[in-house]
């Protein structure tokens, strides 16, 4: 059934919005740590966001990219240089858990302390590396690699890193190896499973918090959480005026955390909160904000999914990275630096190959 079917088009993202809805469902239903139903407006807005997004998806379609146009191959000669890369971010990596002093996954304490300038370029030199070595080299070997750092960055006790770089894999030795179905379903509930045991370890580590959820209960409790968060955020609308872009932008090098400006705004008190992909944009600069973001993303994705479809290698890579982040994104919101400067990367990307196209053309 879905052997003709492009199961990681950007569309998948409607999929799993509605995927996550229901999961929030399933915590207000059996009313988890005494969750209630949001209000219809909430569903209003993700209902119209979500459609804003497919109108992005569907306006890239207009791009056309001739196959015959196709420059060589990712070159052999950049594998070294990215196999050094990936092994520097791989021992900073172990180097930034060295510094903090523990294991984060089990202290919150210790998981506060681990996001750092190292971490912060660990990550991004890793997922950009191993994504393009598995995307043009078929070497076994990266394999491995890929499993160390994937320990090391789980040990941080962030799932969201973790599920990002699986993630991202999956989707990326889709489009390269034509993996089957049934090797994509193994690796899902493996995705799946890892991130209901990293996040219940994660949460019942932190020492000032008391948690009786079960990690299945938890999982879902989760999706509701932040579906109450963002039901809520909507009677602050525009409230931050352009603070929590800014932090998205600057946080990290100021120690700001910008899920802290959220928790304070909408909840009155000292949290970090998670808003849903359609929060941020709405708390900073109201409705209309939110839905052009999402028509914005629909398009950039649309765009770099049939450019590496043609392409294929860095931009499938790319297109990988980037498609597992907004997955992500769906719950935890658009508040990452690194995640905003893989979509820099691929604009600047898009504009060149659109240049190219139009002066072939001409």
């Amino acid at each position: 059934m879905f052997k003709n079917k492009d199961i990681f088009s950007p569309y998948i993202i409607i999929v799993a919005i509605i995927a996550y809805l229901l999961m929030a469902y399933v915590a207000f239903h059996y009313k988890i740590r005494g969750l209630n139903f949001p209000s219809p407006i909430s569903i209003i807005y993700i209902g119209i966001g979500s459609l804003f997004y497919a109108l992005g998806v569907l306006a890239s379609s207009n791009f056309k990219l001739s196959p015959y146009k196709v420059k060589g191959e990712f070159s052999h000669i950049y594998e070294p240089l990215l196999l050094i890369i990936l092994i520097i971010s791989t021992i900073l990596a172990a180097w930034n858990l060295y510094n903090v002093g523990g294991i984060p996954l089990f202290s919150g304490y210790l998981k506060a302390k681990a996001l750092t300038k190292i971490w912060f370029i660990s990550y991004l030199l890793f997922l950009f590396s191993i994504n393009l070595l598995l995307a043009r080299f078929k070497r076994n070997f990266y394999y491995g690699l890929l499993i160390l750092g994937l320990i090391l960055f789980a040990l941080t006790g962030y799932r969201t890193t973790t599920v990002v770089i699986l993630l991202s894999v999956l989707i990326n030795l889709y489009y390269t190896r034509h993996i089957s179905i049934g090797k994509l379903t193994i690796i899902g509930i493996l995705i799946i499973s890892l991130t209901i045991l990293i996040g219940y370890v994660a949460v019942k580590s932190i020492e000032w918090q008391h948690w009786s959820l079960n990690p299945i209960e938890l999982f879902f409790y989760r999706a509701g959480y932040t579906l109450t968060v963002f039901d809520r955020l909507i009677q602050f609308e525009g409230a931050t005026q352009g603070r929590l872009l800014y932090s998205t932008l600057t946080g990290f090098f100021t120690s700001t955390d910008p899920r802290i400006i959220v928790g304070t705004t909408v909840l009155g008190y000292k949290h970090s909160s998670t808003s849903t992909i359609f929060g941020p944009a709405t708390l900073d600069f109201g409705f209309f904000a939110m839905i052009s973001q999402m028509f914005i993303i629909g398009l950039i994705l649309g765009l770099l999914h049939i450019i590496q479809r043609v392409k294929k290698g860095f931009f499938t890579a790319l297109y990988a990275i980037i498609l597992a982040h907004t997955l992500v994104w769906i719950e935890t919101g658009p508040t990452d630096l690194v995640v905003w400067i893989f979509y820099l990367i691929a604009v600047a990307v898009i504009i060149k190959e659109a240049y190219y196209e139009s002066g072939h053309r001409s």
